[in-house]
């Protein structure tokens, strides 16, 4: 299985082209206390789903405190970032499309102002 890691973060594709999916790939999320993923945009959308832990979801939008069960939509080209601010691991499901098969590099564009690093 396909696994990133960033500081204090790990990403696992769990089904995407591998297991044969033909339009979207599912991830999961694993970010260490007090760390964050970066803030960036793309140009697809994709939703995440709270699994475990409590954190914030920094966007264009503003704050948003999340906790087990919260559904999240990030919208095209929306800088966002997910942040733990718990003590325990914050695991979330992504699902993003698949572009020409094959799951999309990210992020696309990173901004720097992120509060967390």
């Amino acid at each position: 299985r396909g696994k990133e890691e960033v500081s204090g973060v790990v990403m696992r594709v769990v089904a995407g082209p591998d297991e044969g999916a033909p339009n979207f790939a599912m991830r999961v999320f694993e970010i260490k206390p007090q760390s964050s993923t970066p803030y960036h945009s793309h140009n697809w959308e994709h939703e995440v789903f709270v699994l475990s832990g409590r954190g914030i979801v920094r966007s264009t939008e503003g704050e948003r405190e999340l906790s087990v069960g919260d559904a999240i939509l990030v919208t095209p080209n929306e800088y966002h970032c997910f942040a733990n601010t718990g003590d325990d691991l914050l695991r979330l499901i992504c699902v993003v499309p698949l572009i020409d098969g094959r799951l999309p590099s990210t992020p696309q564009r990173d901004k720097q102002d992120n509060p967390w690093h």
